[in-house]
């Protein structure tokens, strides 16, 4: 209802927040305590017409910084309105970093609309602001790879014909599980020992083992398509180019685990992908492939579409839970664990789009037949993100178990033969590494020796004319901004930290005062990894960690 308001007017005014609290017999405080807590809605008034402009990591290196200048110069800081009913806001990243600089566009009205635009330039969006005469949206992915599975249709099949998807061996896999059966399904996916690829690397099969067999019921299955890590954008390219893969994939789970309800979760910066998806889920269930009698076999299995508002705390599961539940994105504490207790306190397998997306193959291929690439204990194929001071941003799939080094190479190497100043792995929650790292084989098992990680699969290149405390300043206000409030270590910490990092960067204190900031920031990233009650919070503190411990930028004589 929230979104219904917002797309039709531009915000949720006080008379819709009553009318909504009286349709749904909750008190308006309630309805206001959600819509406060999502960026993408606005509880003050707004024009109709909003240019969202990332000012994250990768296009502040592609300079998002003077196009917010410029904007700002010609229509007033953000937040401003324009004669025209426009204005324009910053935005964290918004999964565009293969074609940095991005924005996003929305407009409200009785047909409300939403474009994402990348690359982008100061006299483009400078006519996003006055008129529809800007374009359209971004081009093409670029897909590379040494094994491409997982996006082998891709750039080969139109994404909204179902028809397409099955010519290139759509829906075969799930024949295949109506063979197997529930319990086959999960022995062939234990067997190819598939980890979940969204950071947290769980078992997949002992997930849905530990689902099924869980007496409680109805069991429910989640998609986590909320990409909102700073720099990954894999997800988002399966959604908009390969949707049916997601919905047969999600099938096949449902079948194993015994869910006849599913529920796709997409970011709400992601409008294309929401259209695809929203097709794919329309036409399967119009062609027998969702609803009460799946595929004539006797299934009954569904999706539901939930869209995210802006809120990067949303990715973590117990947090996506209670948003698809119509509360405030928080946390919740584990356990009780998804598998036990989930949404609407039910047994949950919730699973992000790529790890989905290897169902199929390993139930046509073999869960043996899986396990054999990669590494014994990083198996099967990986998606990398790769932007920044690279030659060819883009989407690579590659097996386990490739270097660093190697990876970058196929990617064309570092952008305009400059030199190599440092590699963010894993997102704004990642680490920081040194080039001394290309000789790291991209394996979960090398990552933790090193102690590095791969996360969410973002590798970001910085060149030496970038200004790295910049950059972790960008990561340290991301984490502040996100932060959903609920615990101290992460509300308090994330708030000092960037304060201790604003009073270095200024490099105009003495030694002393430099290595008392920097002890500062080690206690606070101690104290929110070890006291916070989820992941943002215990990883808020990874990167700028990592940037002083292998590069030593915090105690850096000057920019660099």
């Amino acid at each position: 209802m929230l979104h219904a308001v917002q797309d039709h007017i531009g915000w949720i005014s006080p008379g819709a927040l009553n009318y909504i609290g009286e349709r749904l017999d909750i008190a308006p405080a309630e309805a206001y305590g959600v819509a406060t807590f999502y960026a993408l809605l606005s509880t003050k008034p707004r024009p109709p017409r909003v240019v969202h402009v990332c000012d994250d990591i990768a296009c502040i290196c592609s300079g998002a910084e003077s196009i917010c200048a410029a904007l700002e110069s010609t229509f007033g800081p953000p937040g401003a309105t324009t004669a025209e009913g426009a204005t324009w806001l910053r935005a964290p990243c918004l999964g565009l970093c293969d074609h940095a600089p991005a924005a996003l566009i929305t407009m409200a009205g009785n047909r409300p609309s939403a474009c994402q635009l990348a690359p982008v330039h100061a006299h483009r969006l400078t006519a996003a602001m006055t008129s529809d005469a800007y374009g359209g949206g971004p081009p093409a992915p670029h897909i590379g790879g040494t094994e491409l599975r997982l996006l082998r249709r891709i750039g080969k099949i139109d994404p909204e014909s179902l028809d397409d998807y099955r010519a290139h061996g759509g829906y075969d896999a799930l024949r295949e599980a109506f063979e197997l059966g529930p319990k086959r399904i999960i022995d062939e996916i234990t067997a190819s020992k598939l980890l979940g690829r969204g950071g947290a690397a769980f078992a997949t099969g002992r997930k849905m083992e530990a689902v099924a067999q869980a007496p409680s019921r109805p069991h429910y299955l989640i998609c986590n398509a909320d990409e909102s890590e700073p720099g990954t954008f894999k997800d988002r390219i399966l959604m908009e180019h390969d949707p049916f893969a997601i919905v047969e994939a999600m099938t096949i789970a449902a079948h194993a685990i015994g869910a006849e309800q599913g529920f796709i979760y997409v970011r709400g910066e992601y409008p294309l992908a929401m259209q695809r998806v929203a097709n794919a889920t329309s036409q399967a269930r119009k062609h027998g492939l969702l609803g009460d009698n799946v595929m004539g076999r006797g299934m009954r299995f569904d999706i539901e579409i939930h869209r995210g508002a802006g809120a990067y705390i949303c990715g973590e599961e117990t947090a996506l839970f209670n948003s698809i539940e119509g509360k405030r994105g928080e946390p919740r504490n584990k356990p009780p664990f998804p598998v036990e207790a989930g949404l609407f306190g039910k047994p949950t397998q919730i699973n992000n789009v790529e790890t989905l997306v290897n169902l199929p193959a390993i139930l046509i291929d073999g869960g043996a037949a899986y396990a054999r690439l990669g590494t014994p204990d990083s198996t099967g194929t990986r998606l990398f993100s790769l932007s920044g001071a690279i030659e060819r941003a883009g989407l690579y799939e590659v097996p386990h178990g490739i270097t660093l080094g190697a990876l970058i190479e196929l990617a064309g190497g570092v952008r305009a033969e400059a030199r190599l100043q440092a590699i963010l792995l894993g997102g704004a929650a990642g680490v920081m590494v040194s080039p001394d790292a290309l000789s790291m084989p991209l394996t979960f098992e090398d990552a933790r020796a090193a102690g590095a990680t791969l996360g969410s699969g973002v590798v970001m290149l910085f060149d030496e004319s970038v200004d790295m405390m910049k950059i972790l300043l960008r990561i340290a206000r991301f984490f502040r901004d996100e932060s959903c409030g609920q615990c101290v270590p992460c509300r308090v910490g994330t708030v000092r930290q960037e304060e201790a990092l604003e009073r270095l960067a200024r490099r105009q204190s003495t030694d002393e005062d430099r290595a008392r900031d920097v002890a500062l920031l080690n206690e606070i990233g101690s104290a929110m990894r070890d006291a916070s009650i989820c992941g943002l919070g215990q990883t808020a503190a990874a990167a700028i960690e990592s940037a002083q411990t292998r590069l030593k930028i915090l105690t850096a004589p000057g920019p660099k």
